[in-house]
């Protein structure tokens, strides 16, 4: 197993936010959070990546090393990396710069960090021709990709993305989900929270349903695909919907 959450909380404040959740990754995965807004899918996220503070007995193993209270650089370090909600990348800096920011931890190893470059612009060529211009001068699309390759410029073992659909269009969240895919396909396991339910339980392999800051269901992708409160609830065929299938 490489990520282990037991029985986390988390609190905001005086309203806790996360109820003493349990989820399990397996390396090679691609698992998904699915819930509604307010459902504490971006909270489990930021309890992963340190930052937030967990309470009682919350206990986060990584690679069966206990991370849970390790601060946000030490868990980039250990191979955890998130790509956050509303993508958040730097808007004066430039892509490259945005990118070698991302790698700052490894920054010394610089062949390595290079080779990393050039296998991101394989990954995203649009990002690559943009490369010189502002971060601020970008679409929303090629906002998300920065994000993602980002992310990924820190060399993760576990990617995590949070709501990478958020704002685009059908066919850029298409061209999205196939990136994800792809990165999953050569060899880092991939954590999604994601909105759109439908497109997020078609790339996954398991999914957790969260409500109200608790697990509520956890199976396979096609199991929860098939369940008909599913459907019911978080299926609905929307426009983004729609646009992904085939």
């Amino acid at each position: 197993m490489m990520l282990s959450l037991e029985n986390i909380y988390v609190n905001y404040g005086s309203i806790q936010v996360l109820h003493g959740i349990n989820i399990e990754v397996n390396e090679g995965e691609i698992v998904t959070i699915i819930g509604a807004n307010g459902a504490g899918k971006s909270t489990t996220l930021k309890a992963i990546a340190g930052l937030v503070t967990k309470t009682r007995n919350s206990s986060i193993k990584f690679m069966g090393e206990d991370i849970t209270n390790l601060p946000p650089e030490k868990i980039v370090a250990k191979g955890i990396s998130l790509a956050p909600e509303g993508r958040r990348i730097f808007p004066d800096l430039t892509v490259l710069e945005n990118l070698e920011m991302g790698a700052y931890l490894r920054a010394k190893d610089k062949q390595r960090v290079k080779k990393d470059m050039e296998s991101i612009f394989e990954l995203f060529p649009i990002l690559e021709q943009r490369r010189n211009q502002s971060g601020k001068t970008l679409s929303g699309g090629e906002q998300q990709m920065l994000a993602i390759a980002r992310a990924l410029m820190a060399n993760p073992k576990l990617l995590m993305l949070d709501e990478p659909s958020t704002g685009l269009a059908p066919l850029i969240i298409k061209d999205i989900f196939g990136i994800i895919k792809q990165v999953n396909e050569k060899g880092t396991t991939v954590l999604l929270v994601e909105q759109n339910s439908k497109i997020a339980l078609g790339i996954a392999d398991r999914g957790y349903v969260l409500k109200n800051g608790v697990v509520v269901l956890q199976d396979t992708c096609e199991n929860l695909m098939k369940n008909e409160e599913i459907k019911k609830a978080y299926l609905g065929e929307g426009a983004y919907a729609n646009a992904v299938k085939g």
